[in-house]
């Protein structure tokens, strides 16, 4: 799959069909985490993939969210944010949460290559969570993700805002293009 076909067909998944995915897939997509820009170059995730069907039972009840148990693995990221926060104490801390936030992107969308669906799920009782899964109380769980073959029917996307709602030039509200019918892309299909 090319890089504008994942980004655009990635979506979430909240129905798992039976079919249990390859694990190798998954670390793999994991793996890819390491390429998103750090801060300082300081990788500051770590994940823990769950297959065990009562632990994954159990991080469904804390999520609130019956449909994660139906997942034949869930991914839970956590960070450290103390790695980053050290060299950089004014920002550290947002730091952290950007660079989870592009380490994560870069995992969904290696799941999407893979023609694996999930979820991001942001919403869980984090204590109940890290106890469940042994976590140190100085990480931070940044989201979970449970992980299968979806077994959604496909629906039609709506669409996405045109670019003119989204975008300025050099100041808020300054717009120096004028709106054209189609912006040439430079990347196949419209990317």
């Amino acid at each position: 799959m090319e890089l504008p076909d994942a980004i655009k067909s990635r979506k979430s998944v909240r129905k798992f069909s039976s079919k249990k995915p390859d694990w190798r897939d998954i670390i793999e997509s994991i793996n890819s985490s390491q390429y998103a820009p750090m801060a300082g170059d300081i990788f500051s995730m770590k994940f823990v993939i769950v297959d065990d069907k009562k632990i994954i039972e159990e991080i469904a009840k804390w999520a609130e969210q019956e449909f994660i148990a139906e997942a034949k693995y869930v991914v839970v990221a956590v960070s450290n944010s103390l790695l980053v926060k050290t060299p950089f104490p004014k920002k550290g801390e947002i730091f952290s949460h950007q660079q989870a936030g592009a380490a994560i992107e870069n995992f969904l969308l290696s799941l999407t290559n893979f023609g694996l669906g999930t979820c991001w799920i942001g919403h869980f009782n984090e204590e109940k969570i890290k106890n469940i899964l042994k976590i140190p109380e100085n990480h931070e769980i940044e989201a979970l993700f449970p992980i299968g073959y979806s077994a959604e029917k496909k629906k039609k996307q709506k669409p996405k805002s045109d670019i003119y709602n989204i975008l300025y030039f050099n100041q808020w509200e300054h717009d120096r293009m004028k709106k054209v019918e189609k912006i040439e892309s430079r990347y196949p299909e419209g990317y």
